[in-house]
């Protein structure tokens, strides 16, 4: 009797079932505590492997070896190990040891067992915690984006962490660590249940097949309708895929499948960082490396580099030794910041897929996020001074659910091109805004560039000099296809994007000397984040009318903005009532002389 086959493994993480992470997932987690208690191990042993190596090639120091180890016999501080040894508690140590390491074994077992998630399609939820339970869930129609991070020792395990950003502070929900692949797999999967895509083919195949007649097979094109809402299954990388045939092993040889799992690892290091079958090439931007250095030494850390190397060479040449003690340690830390920049930006990539714009980083340890569309609340194109030569611009971006309690973590996030030509500018701009990127186009030349009524900008006047002596020829605003553009800045241009739909509220200010220059200012507020819409100085009376306008296009736009079901087919999104019945915002003006509108 030949022996059945063996089916393909096959793995589904978006099942709606409980599932576990990686085995490995407590090691990668508390990794740095076995990194420190082995460091400490390597100190202490250090001076007696020295040793060691002295005796057998150099005899003639036994005697002065010898004498060393007789000081040090009850010196428990500077030589543990040796005082483990003289006094004969080799054994009892040997025993602490192994009890250590049973007990964080069972620990890392017990977290391991007690920390499970599941993928619904409503929400992403995880339970964890062995003394005190928690349960967190993010719920899929508040999700902003997902990041997927891939650090060096994680990466040798074949791991990755995968964090779903969600709308409000410390809402995100973390899943460290999953296998490298499963985690693409099970991201794919949570975009497009989150797009709403799956719902809607259910709806349209039970509309289609209606109701099961009696006796009628249960496969048919009623249950199609439940198995369009079932996630992708895919197979496991790596696994059989084949039934194995009679007479041959059950099992891989060991050997065989150590060298396929080194392979593994070694193609996966070697692996480009973005996928090639995951977007297509002309909408992927790339960074030269000589680009991202030349930015980073002319940006203005270089400016604060060089005050501090200043101030060390007096400090050095007067002898004022106080003045290394406190402007050193800077001096280190603005090299550190210069490089991280550097070696963040290595195989950068931005690309337009079909669940969102995905932004990807890294050389040893990688990150990517992507974002799906209708979840950027704006957008800021800014050129450093000492990149205007070269046309360099980099742009930023405001996202809800970005944690304000990391600040490097947030400004590594926000920030989709650290530097960048105006064609590249106009390329990240249209995977940004795709729905606007054929009328807001001609805007953009005019916005980085432009002055005055360039462009079909609405310029500030010219009495708006006294209040901005240096810019006020560079501001100016337009609004395009539901986006409102904003121009300004001198030392430093920017240009500020806006959509409509998202802005959260708009806030038209007036102060005394405003008010005897006729003049007003107008911010757009979105969620937090590094991105700032404020048009500094208008006319009054224009500025009350772009008040106005915007508010009312605001609340229409978000009626008929339905970007945050992409994935939908066949979806009409709907047409926005211009009866009098279409609510207004409310308005009230505060004691500041600033209008609001939310």
């Amino acid at each position: 009797m030949s022996a059945p086959a063996r089916p393909a493994p096959v793995v589904s993480l978006a099942d709606g079932e409980w599932h576990r992470l990686h085995p490995a997932s407590p090691l990668l987690r508390g990794g740095l505590v076995f990194i420190a208690v082995l460091g400490f191990v390597i100190a202490n042993l250090r001076e007696r492997v020295v040793d060691f190596f002295l005796v057998v090639f150099a005899p003639e120091t036994r005697d002065d070896l010898g004498g060393r180890y007789e000081g040090w016999q009850d010196d428990w501080a500077n030589d543990p190990i040796g005082g483990i040894v003289t006094h004969g508690l080799v054994g009892w140590a040997l025993l602490g040891v192994v009890v250590v390491l049973v007990v964080v074994i069972a620990a890392f077992w017990l977290s391991w067992r007690m920390h499970t998630f599941r993928v619904t399609p409503e929400a992403v939820e995880v339970r964890s915690g062995i003394l005190f339970r928690s349960h967190r869930s993010a719920r899929l129609d508040r999700i902003q984006g997902i990041n997927v991070t891939r650090p060096l020792f994680a990466r040798l395990f074949g791991t990755a962490k995968l964090e779903v950003s969600v709308a409000g502070q410390s809402a995100n929900v973390q899943l460290a660590y999953l296998g490298s692949a499963l985690a693409d797999l099970l991201r794919a999967d949570v975009l497009r249940l989150a797009s709403g895509v799956r719902a809607e083919k259910a709806a349209a195949a039970a509309a289609a097949a209606g109701p099961v007649a009696d006796g009628a097979d249960a496969t048919g094109p009623a249950s199609a309708a439940a198995l369009a809402t079932e996630p992708t299954v895919q197979a496991v990388p790596g696994a059989p895929s084949e039934p194995v045939a009679p007479g041959q092993p059950a099992r891989t040889p060991v050997a065989s499948r150590a060298g396929a799992l080194v392979g593994q690892r070694v193609d996966e290091f070697l692996a480009p960082e973005l996928d090639p079958e995951l977007a297509a090439p002309e909408s992927v931007v790339r960074l030269p490396l000589g680009r991202v250095i030349g930015s980073t030494l002319l940006g203005a850390s270089m400016i604060w580099m060089l005050a501090l190397v200043g101030i060390i060479v007096v400090g050095v040449a007067t002898r004022q030794t106080w003045l290394l003690f406190s402007f050193v340690p800077a001096a280190i830390g603005v090299v550190s910041y210069t490089w991280s920049r550097i070696t963040k930006s290595l195989r950068y990539s931005i690309a337009g897929t079909p669940d969102g714009v995905r932004i990807g980083h890294g050389l040893l340890s990688t990150a990517n996020q992507t974002i799906p569309p209708g979840r950027i609340h704006a957008v800021d194109v800014t050129q450093w001074v000492f990149w205007r030569p070269f046309g360099w611009w980099s742009i930023r971006i405001n996202v809800a659910g970005t944690s304000i309690s990391n600040a490097n973590e947030m400004a590594q996030r926000t920030l989709v091109l650290p530097v960048g030509t105006p064609a590249d500018v106009h390329r990240v701009l249209a995977l940004l805004l795709p729905d606007a990127t054929a009328d807001v186009e001609p805007f953009v030349d005019a916005g980085l560039m432009g002055k005055g009524a360039d462009g079909g900008y609405a310029a500030a006047p010219r009495r708006g000099a006294w209040l901005r002596p240096f810019s006020w020829h560079r501001i100016g605003w337009a609004a395009a296809s539901g986006v409102a553009l904003i121009r300004r800045g001198a030392l430093v241009r920017s240009l500020t994007l806006v959509p409509l739909a998202r802005m959260q509220s708009v806030a038209l200010s007036v102060g005394p000397i405003d008010r005897w220059l006729r003049l007003a200012g107008v911010r757009l507020h979105t969620v937090a984040g590094p991105v700032s819409a404020v048009l500094p100085i208008v006319d009054r009376g224009e500025a009350e009318r772009l008040f106005e306008r915007l508010a009312e296009e605001a609340v229409d736009r978000a009626a008929s903005d339905t970007t945050h079901h992409w994935g939908a087919t066949g979806h009409e999104p709907p047409v926005a009532s211009s009866t009098p019945e279409t609510p207004r915002p409310t308005v009230a003006a505060d004691q500041t002389g600033a209008d609001h509108v939310g």
